[in-house]
């Protein structure tokens, strides 16, 4: 980087040392790549510069910190250098771990830059989550991320796969996560940030990831904080009007939980990487159309790679206090007592159910059709052998509820069915799946429906 004088620019960089700067100090011949370098370490000083801000460890924050900085590089700069070299802003604030905190490290990253000479800037922005126990390898890890963004930006910002790829290089697994990024600019036209998102959770920078529906990707803390999440895992292949009476049958016994009454829940529905990759190799596609039929319905997105439901909750219960509730058919109350999914856990089945329900989480349970046309619900749900005390402990203790007011003229729609129809040119299809997803698949000719003219 430092003996190629085009890519030239401005560090700013507030918390955990200055780590990024000092790896291009200390490289040698920075003065080929480090135009200005900056800390308002002080808070006063912060301001004064930046303006007043909510917090110093926000999205805001840092793109507060890229604006300012872009300008003053122009300003000083463009003039003298702008034909032939590309500007680049780089900032990050971060609070890691130090004597006085050590709750969580984490921080938000970002790089504004010029693809080519006097081209208009791109960015990107990610937030990372720092791992390491210590400080001080807290700071050298951040400083190896922020030294690879920049790296891959420079170099690598046509194949943003590859950039994000190589954002961990020289990090051993477990230093730092990078848990939500996002391109934007002339030099990812056409980058989908879904997509993008994805990549986090398949590269492994990442359990899970969010986006909106209008597909803005999101950090989780600013999505959940100190909210009730209900959270619904399917496959969503397509949407059909069990998910959505699922869904508001679960809502309607989550408002009435302690802690819920009055407050307006998160809502998410969540894909798991084993449901994605269920039908061979990850088809992009696929995802993106499950992801628009979900969005054509107002729905947020959680893209994990948490297979059992415990380790879902762990991951929400990083971000809120408040409580969770779990919608799920039969099936899935099937997934969450088959003991085999726990060989890996010391206490098997009792440790995974300890987890699962070790802060305010209720599971909300939709009856099912079985093969031989039998209902079952909560109440003639059979566990295997020897639980049965187990499961009704929970059902006395209202862990796991029934949802009871739903359409049993919904129950014979099974999304497995509704593809065979679509695919088959049964028009039936279209009875059970909700207007606004129904209209994208007819639109864009959905999983092989005929596309409209």
């Amino acid at each position: 980087m430092n003996l190629d004088n085009g890519f030239y620019g401005t560090f700013a960089e507030i918390g955990a040392g200055q780590e990024v700067a000092r790896h291009f100090f200390s490289a040698g011949g920075a003065a080929g790549t480090v135009a200005k370098t900056m800390s308002a370490y002080d808070m006063t000083f912060s301001d004064a510069i930046y303006g007043p801000s909510r917090r110093y460890v926000s999205r805001e924050r840092l793109e507060t910190m890229l604006g300012h900085e872009q300008k003053l590089l122009i300003e000083r700069l463009g003039a003298t250098a702008g034909d032939n070299r590309r500007f680049f802003v780089f900032a990050d604030t971060v609070a890691a771990r130090s004597f006085r905190r050590h709750d969580e490290s984490h921080g938000w990253m970002g790089l504004r830059f010029q693809h080519a000479p006097r081209a208009k800037f791109s960015d990107i922005i990610l937030h990372v989550r720092m791992l390491d126990a210590e400080n001080l390898l807290q700071q050298e890890a951040l400083g190896i991320a922020g030294v690879n963004l920049i790296y891959g930006a420079a170099f690598n910002h046509q194949n943003p796969r590859a950039l994000i790829g190589s954002l961990l290089d020289d990090l051993k697994p477990g230093r730092i996560e990078v848990d939500m990024i996002r391109f934007s600019g002339p030099a990812f036209a056409g980058v989908d940030n879904r997509i993008m998102s994805l990549e986090l959770v398949v590269q492994k920078l990442t359990r899970a990831t969010l986006f909106r529906p209008d597909g803005e990707v999101v950090q989780a803390s600013d999505a959940f904080y100190k909210k009730p999440i209900l959270v619904e895992r399917g496959s969503f292949r397509p949407v059909t009007y069990v998910t959505n009476d699922m869904l508001d049958g679960a809502k309607r016994l989550f408002e009435q939980e302690s802690g819920v009454a009055g407050a307006e829940p998160a809502i998410l529905m969540e894909i798991t990487m084993k449901n994605l990759l269920s039908h061979g190799p990850l088809d992009l596609q696929d995802f993106l159309d499950r992801v628009d039929l979900l969005a054509a319905l107002g729905r947020t997105v959680l893209i994990s790679d948490y297979g059992e439901y415990y380790k879902l909750v762990n991951f929400l219960t990083r971000y809120t206090e408040g409580p969770i509730g779990l919608p799920m058919g039969i099936p899935g109350l099937n997934e969450i007592f088959n003991s085999e999914h726990y060989n890996d856990l010391e206490g098997g089945i009792l440790e995974a159910l300890g987890r699962l329900f070790k802060r305010n989480v209720r599971l909300y349970v939709y009856p099912f059709i079985s093969p031989n046309g039998e209902l079952v619900t909560c109440g003639n749900f059979r566990t295997p052998p020897g639980m049965e005390n187990l499961y009704e402990h929970l059902r006395v203790n209202h862990l796991i509820r029934p949802i009871e007011d739903y359409r049993s003229d919904y129950l014979q729609i099974h999304s497995p069915k509704v593809l065979e129809m679509i695919a088959a040119g049964d028009s039936t299809w279209e009875s059970m799946v909700p207007e606004a997803a129904r209209d994208v698949i007819k639109k864009r000719g959905l999983f092989g429906a005929p596309k409209l003219a």
